[in-house]
């Protein structure tokens, strides 16, 4: 009996440690390079942080520039590289800390002031990790196009 009972432990260990490997694949090579695809094929002219967020700046806009912590108002278009929208605000946007919501944002709208628009290209590490959220699957490029409508 102790056999058995010690043959199961061994045999879930062994499952669950398989399980976990398949579940934490490290996707930053990959959505680098499907950054860079999506960039090429868009004529895109992008620049890239040392975090790995990729950005164009449209329009740098010319009111208040935010920092990490600001209470801002953004409209913006978020979809994947194949060009599927998975959310969308209204033209008068949201309201939101920026030390609340994913790192790309956090670092990416303090690129803007007020009035500025472009794009952000967020790899997963800076998006929603691994893990799926809601509609959006682990490990997924999230693209927003953003319009910093006011810090508030």
């Amino acid at each position: 009996m102790k056999h058995l009972l010690s043959s199961l432990l061994v045999l879930t260990l062994f499952i669950s440690c398989s399980k976990d490997k398949g579940t934490n694949i490290d996707y930053v090579a990959k959505n680098e390079q499907e950054i860079i695809a999506y960039i090429a094929k868009n004529n895109l002219t992008a620049q890239r942080s040392n975090s790995g967020l990729y950005y164009v700046i449209t329009n740098t806009g010319t009111g208040t520039q935010p920092n990490a912590t600001s209470n801002v108002t953004v409209a913006y278009k978020g979809y994947y590289t194949n060009g599927t929208v998975f959310d969308q605000s209204s033209a008068a946007g949201i309201s939101f800390g920026l030390n609340r919501v994913i790192k790309g944002w956090t670092e990416g709208i303090p690129l803007f002031k007020t009035g500025g628009n472009g794009i952000l290209l967020v790899p997963a590490h800076l998006g929603y990790g691994n893990n799926d959220y809601s509609s959006i699957p682990g490990g997924s490029v999230l693209i927003f196009e953003v319009k910093l409508i006011s810090v508030n």
